[in-house]
């Protein structure tokens, strides 16, 4: 290219220009990259500025407390003005944070110390609920501001029960009065559902309890809550959180009586509360009673042990007859697996219960236990399906074995009837009610009859005799009847079919004494 002469000689000047290009490797079989040196983790770290708006603030209530107290002040005591300060205030100020000191002040005028003591030193506050007027209407009052604030600003929510919490156990560092506030506002406020009834768990506090503090606080807070609401609302509050059973423990375990919860209460004005107390005692006695009424008869007591066991029960619970009998009922019925074909189960039932008639006998001397049994037959009948045709059978079987009396069938009948099944169940007993109605009628003119010229044939009747009389065929059973009288007869005036064992037709013909 340059020809002979070579290439042109390079001045002793000029630059020596390299190759940027770096040469290939070596062939060593070693990665290039694993060559390379790699930055070995440094403890000294590197450090990043943090923002404002990330820096932690110093937690600081006394601040709060003077911002809150002398807008509170400017107020007075205008509670409308104090509502809508403390709306405005939750937009400047952290309501979330001091939360419990905001509560403080509202309540107490101040912060609280451990013991519900204001601090001499700090700042506080007239308008607060410790400074009010102790009557039911201010702390309506009061209730509001509290109840709009919270719907403002729901988190305070938790903020406010805990607050209470802790106000309940503070109670004995409060004044008669300030306690007397307390409890109307805290019944106001548990009325319209701003508190939640589990607060009332700082009330069983040993100390409390034990210096009569809870009880005196009880009577307050049950009279503005029931004032509100009434004893209906009141119960189901306390049946949510589970303690309908625990307001005798307001007393020291030494009073822990039936007795002395009702004394204590209705001689305070609250004759409602003392009556459902009651009411709950009795209820947990009746499921105590049917507890051990099952044992006893899936052991097989004698029914006699049975008897006395319940008429102790019902005299020391003062649980009255006509719930007694459903008790028994509902505690019979559930001894036994019941056959699931309905046209064995009737024929099973009759057996079952003809078994325990003594026992149901025992505990229908009364016209409304009776009819309270008839009524738990037929809810019974209905609401277990394989039963729908037996009622009639039961009630004839009862009605036979001197459990059940015509008065009680004919009202049931008439009028005391429920709703559950009451087509069917008064078809079935269409029948036998009208021979009921007929020898009723019948048995009067008998006895009438009796009384005036003796039997049919001459003969006086006399006391401790026994008469059987022949029935005239007519019978409104298919079956020809067998007769027997009913019980040891004076009168003589009901006879049962032996072979269907239901009454027929009481028309005595001819008297055959009984040797």
């Amino acid at each position: 290219m340059y020809g002979a002469a070579g290439p042109p000689a390079r001045s002793a000047s000029a630059p020596v220009v390299r190759s940027l290009r770096r040469p290939p490797p070596p062939a060593t079989g070693v990665s290039f990259m694993n060559n390379q040196k790699q930055q070995k983790p440094t403890l000294s770290g590197q450090r990043f500025k943090t923002r404002k708006r990330d820096e932690k603030e110093r937690f600081d209530p006394t601040q709060f407390q003077d911002c809150i107290i002398q807008g509170l002040t400017e107020t007075g005591t205008d509670l409308e003005a104090v509502a809508k300060f403390l709306d405005a205030s939750g937009a400047k100020l952290d309501y979330r944070r001091y939360a419990e000191t905001l509560f403080d002040i509202l309540v107490a005028g101040g912060m609280l110390a451990p013991g519900g003591t204001l601090a001499d030193d700090m700042m506080r506050t007239d308008v607060c609920v410790f400074a009010a007027q102790e009557d039911l209407e201010t702390m309506q009052a009061f209730a509001q501001v509290f109840n709009k604030l919270i719907r403002r600003y729901k988190y305070l929510e938790k903020g406010f029960e805990d607050e209470v919490k802790k106000l309940l156990l503070f109670l004995k560092g409060f004044s008669e009065s300030e306690r007397n506030k307390l409890a109307m506002l805290t019944g106001v406020l548990l009325a319209n559902g701003t508190l939640n009834a589990s607060i009332l768990n700082s009330l069983y506090n040993e100390n409390l309890v034990k210096e009569g503090v809870s009880a005196a606080f009880a009577v307050k807070l049950f009279k503005s809550w029931i004032n509100e609401k009434d004893i209906n609302a009141v119960a189901a509050s306390l049946r949510k959180v589970s303690m309908d059973n625990r307001l005798m423990e307001l007393f020291p375990a030494n009073k822990q009586s039936v007795e002395h919860f009702t004394k204590y209460f209705t001689e305070a004005g609250l004759k409602e509360l003392s009556e459902y107390v009651r009411n709950q005692q009795t209820i947990g006695a009746r499921k105590e009673l049917q507890k051990e009424l099952q044992e006893q008869m899936s052991r097989g007591d004698p029914f006699k042990d049975i008897i006395l066991y319940v008429k102790e029960e019902m005299k020391k619970n003062n649980i009255p007859e006509p719930v007694v009998i459903g008790i028994v009922w509902s505690s019979v019925m559930s001894t036994v697996e019941w056959n699931k074909k309905e046209e064995l189960v009737a024929e099973q039932a009759i057996k079952h219960l003809k078994q325990y008639s003594p026992l149901l006998a025992a505990f229908t001397t009364q016209g409304q236990s009776e009819l309270t049994l008839l009524l738990k037959i037929q809810e019974y009948c209905y609401d277990n399906i394989h039963f729908m045709k037996a009622f009639q059978k039961i009630v004839v079987l009862f009605y036979k074995a001197e459990v059940l009396s015509e008065e009680p069938i004919l009202k049931w009948y008439k009028d005391a009837h429920v709703a559950k099944g009451k087509s069917v169940f008064l078809e079935q007993m269409k029948k036998f009610v009208e021979w009921l109605k007929n020898a009723e009628e019948e048995s009067e003119s008998e006895a009438e009859e009796v009384r005036s010229n003796g039997p049919r044939h001459g003969k006086q009747l006399k006391n401790g005799e026994n008469w059987i009389a022949d029935l005239p065929d007519s019978c409104w059973h298919s079956e020809p009847p067998q007769v027997q009288p009913s019980k040891p007869v004076i009168t003589l005036l009901h006879y049962f079919c032996v072979n269907c064992e239901i009454c027929c037709l009481s028309v005595p013909l001819k008297w055959n004494k009984i040797s």
